[in-house]
């Protein structure tokens, strides 16, 4: 007996959300099937890759890396050279420098350093925090506004400072928010809904459902991308419906197989290399499992998950 193929439909669909402006304006989410089933209907975006660098610069003790942005010094000239020539379609700063326990630049030297980054971009704009809640609420409302008009994405809103996050970068300047949950579903769905309390629509919004490093509880995070797309589709749950978001490069190179030496560890390979593979592997189980959006940190893993999101969509 030959296969027949029944498709599974659904009265659902993933919120659209576009961030950008003009020709350079990306949709993310907007499919009604669940991740990559373009045989069930169709998928409007495919899975987005975005390539991220610290303000702090880019890893230049990673030889790939630094050869990439050779010559690239100043915030205008490295996002410049990403989105020119990585190939990602969206490029992501992490606001390092502004970690309280770092060098705690101001959330006004910030905005200006992100403001000059912007006009320097041709790609999207993706701006992450510096994973103190306290800091990035008054660094995203500062760089909101900074950023007026530029539809950017502020990555993300936590539990302790949604409200300034969604407020200012949604209703107050237009740009777009991300909600960050802790590798839960019940926590994203409450998180959604506060901010949604606050007036902001699923179209304004993303969810970053948390990462890790495959190996490195990763499970929890697929299995939670996954209860996530099905209580959105097949249940209907509109507090679920928005677009994932996934950053990988900050998981995938701070573990150990992507830290120790080749002197300590030869039956490993190099160092780089080694980053690579986990960054790739990573980011291809993330958007099998339904990320709308990953976000990588070096160029060659950015080309291979670009390929792969294009051959599988």
């Amino acid at each position: 007996m030959s296969f027949k193929n029944v498709p599974q439909k659904f009265n659902a669909s993933i919120a659209e959300v576009t961030i950008g402006t003009g020709d350079a304006a990306l949709a993310l989410g907007g499919e009604s099937v669940f991740p990559l089933y373009s045989f069930d209907g169709p998928i409007p975006n495919p899975p987005r890759v975005g390539i991220e660098f610290s303000d702090l610069g880019p890893d230049r003790s990673l030889g790939g890396i630094a050869a990439f942005y050779q010559g690239a010094d100043s915030i205008a000239d490295v996002t410049r050279r990403a989105c020119e020539k990585s190939g990602a379609d969206f490029v992501s700063i992490v606001l390092d420098s502004a970690d309280p326990n770092g060098q705690n630049r101001s959330a006004e030297d910030c905005a200006a350093l992100c403001r000059e980054a912007a006009e320097a971009a041709t790609l999207p704009l993706v701006i992450q925090g510096c994973k103190n809640a306290e800091k990035d609420g008054k660094l995203f409302e500062k760089i909101a506004e900074a950023l007026q008009g530029k539809n950017v994405m502020l990555l993300s809103a936590k539990e302790e400072n949604y409200k300034a996050v969604a407020v200012a970068a949604v209703q107050a300047y237009g740009q777009k928010a991300g909600a960050e949950s802790a590798v839960d579903i019940n926590l994203a769905k409450q998180l959604n809904v506060l901010v949604s309390q606050l007036g902001v629509q699923p179209g304004n919004t993303v969810m970053n459902l948390g990462s890790a490093a495959a190996g490195y509880g990763f499970e929890y995070v697929l299995s939670t991308i996954d209860r996530v797309r099905s209580a959105a589709l097949a249940q209907n749950d509109t507090m679920l419906q928005m677009p994932v978001v996934t950053p990988v490069g900050g998981e995938a190179w701070t573990v150990k197989e992507a830290l120790v030496s080749e002197e300590d560890f030869p039956e490993w390979g190099p160092v780089e290399r080694r980053g690579i593979e986990m960054e790739i592997a990573t980011a291809a189980a993330d958007i099998v499992s339904g990320s709308n959006a990953v976000i990588l940190r070096h160029p060659e893993s950015v080309a291979v998950i670009k390929k792969l999101a294009a051959e599988l969509a």
